[in-house]
Formats: C-alpha cells, sequence, structure tokens
C-alpha cells in the first residue's frame, strides 16, 4: 500500500495545489506536458481522501483540469487531414521524375509526341509503385471442376391409387349431430305432450281442487328430475297450454287452460303473458320436499311408467 500524506499535510497543500492552479492556467495551457505533471500530483495528493472538504476541494480541482483539457484539444490543428491538391500533383511529379517546369510547358503543346511518352510512361511508373500497396486478385477456380457434370434423372413417381370412400366414412360428423338434435328434439316434444296429457287428466278427474306447482314438479327422489321436470313445463306455459297463477297463500299454482276458452275465440297469441326465471338449488329442493310434505312425484319418469303398465 502507498503511504498516505499526513492530514495536517494535506489539508494545506489541497488548497495551495488549487490556487497555484488557477494562478498559472496560462503558463500550463501553453507547455506541453505541464497538465499531465499537475494531474499526477493531484492524484497523489487527493489518494486518501476521506473528508467532505478534502472531496470538494478534489471535484473543483478535477472540474478546473476538464475545462482546461478542453481548451488544450481546441488549440489542436484541425486541417491535418485536408487535402492538397496542388501538393500532391508536385508530389506525383517528383515520384515520377518530370521537372514540374516542363511538364507545364509540356501541358501547353499537347499535340507534341514528347507529351504522350512522358504522360504514358510517368503513369506507369506510378502504378507500379501503386501495386506493392495492394493485394494480387486470386486466380479463378472452379467448384466442381472444368468438367461438366451430368444431372442424375429423377426417378419416376410411383401415385398410390386413391382410396374411394364408403358410405359410412362419406357421413360427415355434422350430419351425425343433425341427426342426434332431432332425435333429442323428438324425445322432449314427446315427454312434453305426455306431462301435458297427466296435467289434463288431473283437472278432468278433480276440476275443482287446484294443483300446487311444487306438487306438479317436485321429484322427491331426484334432484335432476325435477329440473327436467321445470323444463318440460316451461314448453306447456310458453306454448299457452297452460298457466301458472297464485292462490290466496301466494304459492304458485298451474292449471290447463280450459277448452271453453278456446272454443269462445280467445286466441292464445294475443294473451299477455309474463316470463320469469326459477333459480332453484339442491338445499331449496329439499326444503321444498320437507315444507310441501311431498313424498311421491306427480310425474313419474318415462321408465317407472312403463314398469307400473307392466
Amino acid at each position: 500500500q502507498t503511504p498516505q500524506p499526513p492530514r495536517t499535510h494535506m489539508h494545506s497543500r489541497c488548497p495551495n495545489l488549487v490556487f497555484c492552479y488557477i494562478e498559472n492556467r496560462e503558463d500550463i495551457l501553453n507547455a506541453s506536458d505541464k497538465l499531465t505533471e499537475v494531474l499526477e500530483e493531484a492524484n497523489t495528493l487527493f489518494n486518501g481522501v476521506s473528508r467532505a472538504r478534502e472531496a470538494v476541494l478534489d471535484a473543483q480541482f478535477l472540474v478546473l483540469a476538464s475545462d482546461l483539457g478542453k481548451e488544450k484539444a481546441k488549440q489542436l490543428r484541425s486541417d491535418l487531414n485536408s487535402f492538397d491538391m496542388l501538393r500532391y500533383v508536385e508530389t506525383l511529379l517528383t515520384h515520377m521524375g518530370v521537372n514540374p517546369l516542363e511538364a507545364e510547358e509540356l501541358i501547353r503543346d499537347e499535340d507534341s509526341s514528347d507529351f504522350e511518352f512522358i504522360v504514358y510512361d510517368s503513369w506507369k511508373i506510378s502504378g507500379k509503385t501503386a501495386e506493392n500497396t495492394f493485394n494480387k486478385t486470386h486466380t479463378f477456380h472452379f467448384l466442381l471442376g472444368s468438367i461438366q457434370g451430368e444431372c442424375p434423372v429423377p426417378k419416376p413417381r410411383n401415385d398410390r391409387p386413391r382410396k374411394v370412400p364408403t358410405t359410412e366414412e362419406k357421413k360427415t360428423m355434422p350430419d351425425q349431430l343433425n341427426e342426434m338434435e332431432e332425435s333429442h328434439q323428438e324425445a322432449t316434444e314427446k315427454e312434453v305432450e305426455r306431462i301435458l296429457g297427466l296435467l289434463q287428466t288431473y283437472f278432468r278427474e278433480d276440476p275443482d281442487t287446484p294443483m300446487s306447482f311444487f306438487d306438479f314438479v317436485v321429484d322427491p327422489h331426484s334432484f335432476p328430475r325435477t329440473v327436467e321436470n321445470i323444463f318440460h313445463v316451461s314448453f306447456i306455459i310458453r306454448d299457452g297450454f297452460a298457466r301458472i297463477k297464485l292462490d290466496q297463500d301466494r304459492l304458485p299454482i298451474i292449471e290447463p287452460v280450459n277448452i271453453n276458452e278456446e272454443s269462445e275465440g280467445i286466441d292464445q297469441n294475443t294473451q299477455i303473458r309474463n316470463q320469469g326465471i326459477i333459480a332453484l338449488s339442491y338445499r331449496d329442493w329439499e326444503e321444498i320436499v320437507k315444507t310441501f310434505e311431498i313424498s311421491e312425484p306427480v310425474i313419474a319418469s318415462g321408465q317407472s311408467q312403463q314398469r307400473l303398465s307392466t
């Protein structure tokens, strides 16, 4: 490690260095190596800077040195790279061995034979000198040799016979989906007609007793079956074959449209209809079954009905 100057010695020399730099600014600017010597001295002096005051002096000296270096850079000659055409011509004529005065006389008399000889011979000398400066051009070589090769004959392509699709393969997926949708729609229509028949049969047997909507659609043994029943009953109400009303207890009841209303000329399309959305969760279904004490479904499934009939 380099020995650091004592703190008191550094404290006294730092301001003196900055002051001397400001006083001798012109001498440092004109001298060639004076700025380098001052920078080396400052680098040695400020090497052990640890206090704020010393750091401020170091920064101040760095700013002054930067400004002085900028001025010295401006004093440098900026025309070193400029091209002097007259000087180049004189140097070129001297290299060719031509006297500039003789060349001027020959230029005035361009028709003389000496002018053509001197000009040709002089440029020949200059060309030989320039040959040593530039690299020679590489010789040309064939990549595949000088003998022209024959292209390989392409092999004939064997086309495979195309497979004729059968009737089952021609049947595309959209057609199958359409058939599935049609079959599902037919099953839905049949189920809606069956549920409407159950509702009409109940009112023929007991026309004075209203049918609770929950008693009619809720299946106490199956929550999904209850949702399906509500889905099918919605088609019956939409088409105007049944309607939902509220009884004295503000509970929904369902009844089919009276045949007498149809005979009296009431158009189902002109009747005012109110649409609603029923939100039914699994917990709601359990509470309805418990509150209304539903033990058996009114709308039995198609499989259960077939078992009872057999």
